[in-house]
């Protein structure tokens, strides 16, 4: 709002003006003072008037001065073509401020003295006096112009770089998100395509079932976070296909906090998690498989566990990951950086536990959900 506020061409205009009129003040003051101390005074009217006639006159040239900066900006790239071209205009510059100023002076009669001074002899002193100040105040301006000129690229491009980052960001993740879809796809048709020789009712009830997850999955693909409370809702359809696979094999308990379910967190993070505990800790048992899965808060944190009744790691063995896990710990990485955890273990009295540990932040927070 600020920003935008301070964009406006009367604004700028009026700081413009009020710069110029600041100077031109602190000169009269700086006269007024200098000849009260050399014996010679002048009256303070007459100081405020000469010195803001100067200083607008140079406001006035500095205009120009300035759009030439800006058209013509001295770079690497012809600045020898450019520094004289500059040059030249700083004498241009000069002598348009000395006759503008001496014509102004013979006509409102600003001289000290009660004799009148005509264009020529003011003109004269004007040359003598301030010629190579003139040109000073012309590079100073170029100065300003080529700094801010610097300063908005610099800007631009820190704001480009950081926007290519965030656009590399997403494209990243969105990369890893539809390599997740079609993986657990493909896992999820291979089930129906085994049930069809066994339970043709079953298996139609995973395809809508299927088609319900799908739909669901579709709609929320742009969201790379959603609420913890919706992700259960999408891991309650997946868990619901798989249950018609399993039957009363499949037992998912749920240990939620209340207070977690507003928290925002990788959108279709954790049925790759269940799927892999389904596929290794459930489906090579005959006996009754057990998935549990909790989320609470840990000090600044959302800490996710799920654990199975399986087998668990080989003593000794280094965790093999495949497409899901490695993508779930690939999208924390890009989300969340150092603040994210992404753990396998043995858990206590056997089976694998997945821990995830990310950064708490609820919907409220973002100005709504997801």
């Amino acid at each position: 709002m600020q920003q935008r506020a301070f964009n406006q061409p009367w604004l700028k205009w009026a700081l413009y003006i009020g710069l110029w009129t600041l100077i031109g003040l602190a000169f009269a003051g700086q006269a007024y003072l200098a000849r009260a101390e050399t014996g010679s005074p002048i009256t303070w009217r007459f100081a405020v008037g000469r010195n803001l006639i100067d200083w607008y006159i140079l406001a006035l040239l500095s205009v120009p001065a300035l759009l030439l900066a800006g058209h013509i900006p001295i770079e690497r790239a012809d600045w020898k073509r450019r520094l004289t071209i500059h040059i030249a205009a700083s004498i241009v510059f000069s002598l348009s401020w000395m006759m503008i100023r001496a014509f102004v002076v013979t006509k409102l009669e600003l001289t000290e003295g009660a004799a009148p001074v005509d264009f020529s002899t003011a003109f004269t002193h004007a040359l003598v006096a301030t010629f190579f100040f003139n040109i000073l105040i012309y590079w100073v301006v170029i100065s300003v112009s080529h700094t801010l000129r610097f300063y908005r690229r610099d800007r631009e491009r820190e704001l480009r770089t950081a926007e290519l980052e965030a656009r590399l960001t997403q494209a990243r993740l969105m990369a890893l998100q539809m390599q997740l879809n079609p993986h657990f796809l493909f896992n999820t048709l291979h089930a129906i395509s085994s049930l069809m020789h066994k339970n043709v009712d079953a298996a139609d009830r995973m395809l809508i079932r299927l088609g319900d997850l799908l739909r669901y999955a579709l709609e929320s693909t742009d969201a790379q976070e959603v609420t913890l409370r919706q992700e259960l809702d999408f891991l309650e359809r997946y868990i619901e296909i798989e249950r018609t696979r399993f039957g009363e094999r499949l037992n998912v308990n749920k240990d939620i906090a209340a207070e977690a379910l507003d928290v925002l967190m990788p959108n279709l993070l954790l049925q790759p998690i269940i799927e892999n505990a389904i596929q290794h800790g459930v489906e090579p048992h005959s006996r009754p498989g057990r998935i549990d899965l909790s989320a609470r808060r840990l000090g600044e944190s959302l800490e996710l566990e799920v654990r199975d009744n399986g087998n668990g790691l080989p003593a000794g063995a280094a965790p093999e990951e495949g497409i899901g896990l490695s993508n779930s710990r690939a999208r924390l990485q890009q989300l969340y950086g150092a603040a994210s955890r992404f753990e396998l273990k043995n858990a206590p009295g056997g089976g694998l536990a997945v821990t995830i540990r990310i950064p708490w932040r609820t919907a409220l927070v973002t100005g709504g959900r997801t």
